[in-house]
């Protein structure tokens, strides 16, 4: 078997990997500032959640940590800004569980106590009562929880109640003297406009795969290529690049074994999940990743001259190499390695969307669709697909099994990297839109096909396919985005956006043109020219 074929290989299994990951999640934070619906309501019960900033002073000296909280359903609601609040001293209380009347009263200061031994109600009223201006819950690990009312009539709670995680709460320990603390709850801004460049990401990375044949092919080549085709011969140079690629052309019922492949590959992640099952997928990308960026490398600069090809090196089990093509490949090792040992830092995203771009490119090279049928039984089922684990599975599961997933809940810290991400530039709690591979793969393949029925038919760019699809896959991702915000950026199913926008837009203008049956059969019909088909790169 070659190394195409290995990469063959590990591409269609991180395609479906992909899949697993049509869930768009409009952050990577762990906080969780939605409404709890199940919580009882009351007039002094009402409040939404508020994610919380604690700045903090110990021995008089400010710290460098900003620790974040969340703020409870019940109690006063804190200041947006820290401008506009004051530093406070803060206390343990004694006992520390808040839950009986303090031995000491705490005189305007804020109460430190830990989770447990009743509920949070009876803390915050115990704490108000011996004169706290706000009560901190430290949990006892890293999570934050929601506070809600233990029961819809108990005493009203004045107070700010917060919970900070178990780290903050030994960093004030730590201190014998003076902890001082200011609360305060910035609100996350309706639109972030790093949206856009995620956007700009996906649709490019569509377009530049579907043009990507008339992008890299040597100029030299397309003229001698022109000139053979209107001779009507064959070249055997051109029977070598046609025969490099390795085409997958999918069918109807792989398109339906993939999805249903997809679902049981998605079950596997939720229920076995660990960091060692996703290390092997992280292995699986940078394998991927590096033969899909050296394939963009080397395509894209051997366009001007095909003199660097020249030079070769006889490797041990590959045989002649091109020294440019090894040095290439030389680089792309490397820069998969950094990425991999720095993933955790801030600036990771650069490197994953970097092979991610270039993975998804080769792959849209690699993998096509025949005909809209095809097409039409593949991203259907991807559609039901979709809706079913993000909006049907918690009624099994208890929860969004997509979205446990893509979260990576029970993987140490560990995610998936078959998405593209970038920071939240205006968030003051940071974090990154993410979107999904299959998000940009399966409506990349329809919109790749419809470029080659385009060129193949000679059609123009107003009355083909491709530009119309280009502009309803960018329409629909900026309805799914759009879903995003007003679903509060609770994850949401891509391709239910995605799939009417294009799939539905090639079958009503194929429709409008009277060309459906020509779309639905293209590639199984006798074509009338023998002569376009082969010239068609």
């Amino acid at each position: 078997m070659s190394f195409s074929s290995y990469f063959s290989s590990i591409s269609l299994l991180l395609l479906v990997s992909a899949l697993v990951m049509n869930v768009n999640a409009i952050n990577n934070n762990n906080n969780n500032n939605d409404d709890d619906v199940r919580a009882p309501k009351s007039d002094s019960c009402n409040n939404p959640f508020q994610l919380v900033k604690v700045k903090n002073w110990i021995d008089e000296k400010e710290s460098n940590n900003i620790y974040s909280g969340m703020s409870a359903r019940f109690g006063s609601s804190l200041p947006q800004k820290p401008n506009i609040t004051l530093r406070t001293p803060a206390l343990f209380s004694n006992p520390i569980h808040c839950c009986s009347t303090p031995l000491s009263q705490f005189y305007g200061s804020i109460a430190l106590c830990v989770r447990g031994g009743c509920d949070f109600t009876t803390k915050a009223q115990f704490a108000q009562s011996a004169g706290a201006t706000a009560i901190l819950v430290i949990n006892d690990t890293e999570d934050l929880f929601e506070m809600v009312c233990s029961n819809a009539t108990h005493p009203n709670i004045s107070i700010p109640v917060v919970m900070i995680p178990n780290s903050a709460g030994q960093a004030f320990n730590k201190s014998q003297t003076k902890v001082e603390i200011l609360l305060y709850a910035p609100p996350r801004p309706l639109i972030d406009f790093s949206v856009a460049f995620l956007w700009l990401m996906s649709v490019g990375t569509i377009v530049c795969a579907s043009l990507w044949s008339d992008l890299t092919s040597p100029e030299q080549y397309d003229e001698r290529y022109k000139e053979l085709c209107l001779k009507e011969s064959s070249n055997a140079e051109t029977a070598k690049y046609d025969s490099d690629k390795e085409i997958v052309n999918i069918d109807t019922r792989g398109a339906i074994v993939f999805v249903l492949s997809g679902s049981v590959f998605l079950l596997l992640l939720y229920f076995f999940m660990s960091s060692w099952f996703i290390w092997v997928l992280i292995v699986l990308f940078c394998i991927a990743g590096i033969e899909g960026m050296h394939n963009c490398i080397v395509s894209l600069t051997l366009r001007k001259s095909q003199n660097w090809s020249q030079k070769v090196v006889n490797v041990p089990w590959s045989g002649e190499v091109s020294i440019y093509s090894l040095v290439v490949l030389l680089f792309c090792v490397a820069f998969a390695i950094f990425w991999a040992a720095t993933r955790q830092e801030s600036y990771s995203w650069v490197g994953q969307d970097t092979l991610g771009i270039c993975l998804m490119i080769t792959v849209l090279q690699l993998a096509q669709l025949p005909n809209i049928k095809v097409a039409t039984a593949l991203l259907s089922c991807a559609f039901v697909y979709d809706i079913f684990w993000v909006f049907i599975s918690p009624l099994i599961f208890n929860e969004s099994v997509m979205i446990a997933v893509a979260r990576g809940d029970k993987a140490g810290g560990e995610a998936i990297p078959m998405l593209l991400k970038f920071p939240r530039l205006f968030d003051p709690w940071g974090g990154y839109d993410m979107i999904g591979f299959g998000d940009i793969l399966f409506p990349g393949l329809l919109v790749s096909f419809a470029h080659r029925f385009d060129k193949d038919k000679k059609k123009g760019v107003s009355n083909g396919y491709f530009l119309w699809l280009v502009i309803g896959y960018g329409f629909g991702l900026i309805i799914t985005y759009l879903g995003l915000y007003l679903m509060n950026g609770n994850g949401q199913p891509a391709l239910l956006y995605l799939v009417p926008c294009t799939l539905g837009l090639i079958i009503i203008l194929g429709f409008i043109r009277g060309e459906l049956k020509s779309l639905w059969n293209y590639g199984t019909e006798d074509s009338s020219s023998s002569i376009e088909e082969p010239c068609d790169v």
